[in-house]
């Protein structure tokens, strides 16, 4: 494979994920090659390469004969993945408390406050991607590279279903607070009290859970 096929196949790559993400394309929907090409105006090539980078990702699964879907998680697999989420996160924020430099400190307020605007507009969308950032930017303050890397990995995985968590009513307003009291704990170097705080903003359990469970079924019945 050329450099210049490479590169594309890794941007349809991004572009496909991105449509997963916000939902354009659903848990168990079927993944036409020829109808990707066509949007994208490509030949098969690049795109089968996507899917392959896709599939390595987990977020798609391809099955011989019959093609490929978007990746569907249970509800057990999906209470599970999003408990090693937490622990990584909780572990990011522990390590960036006790490792953030005032200019860290400087850029993860303003992440956070990124996350106001949105929030004040009731704009779920927009608060995904501005929430996206604000955790990324717990990763790096780990400085564990090994440990940001991980988390990322998790964190693509779920991106679905994390966005799809912030549409629930009063959700994006009670994890804008909740970031505020992370970015509080990990300025004062509060480590185990910023990695508690951030466990529990991560964990889906009791209500949060039924709701996540109800708008993947409401998800189902529009595809």
């Amino acid at each position: 494979m050329s450099d210049t096929t490479q590169t594309r196949s890794e941007t349809l790559r991004e572009q496909i994920e991105e449509m997963i993400a916000v939902g354009t394309l659903k848990p168990g929907q079927h993944l036409d090659e020829t109808v990707l090409a066509e949007k994208f105006g490509v030949s098969r090539t690049p795109i089968r390469e996507a899917l392959i980078q896709l599939a390595s990702m987990g977020i798609i699964v391809i099955r011989p004969r019959r093609g490929a879907i978007v990746a569907e998680i249970g509800p057990q697999q999906l209470i599970e993945m999003f408990e090693v989420m937490a622990e990584l996160e909780a572990m990011c924020a522990r390590l960036a408390a006790r490792r953030m430099s005032p200019a860290e400190h400087a850029v993860l307020k303003a992440t956070h406050l990124a996350c106001k605007q949105a929030r004040d507009e009731a704009d779920s969308d927009a608060y995904f991607y501005k929430n996206e950032e604000f955790h990324q930017q717990i990763y790096i303050g780990s400085k564990n590279a090994f440990l940001e890397e991980q988390a990322r990995v998790l964190q693509r995985r779920l991106r679905p279903y994390r966005r799809l968590q912030l549409r629930v009513r009063n959700r994006v307003t009670a994890s804008f607070d909740e970031h505020g009291a992370v970015v509080d704990a990990i300025i004062e170097g509060k480590g185990e009290l910023a990695a508690e705080l951030l466990r529990q903003h991560i964990m889906i359990q009791g209500q949060r859970f039924s709701d996540l469970i109800a708008s993947l079924a409401e998800l189902a019945s529009e595809a």
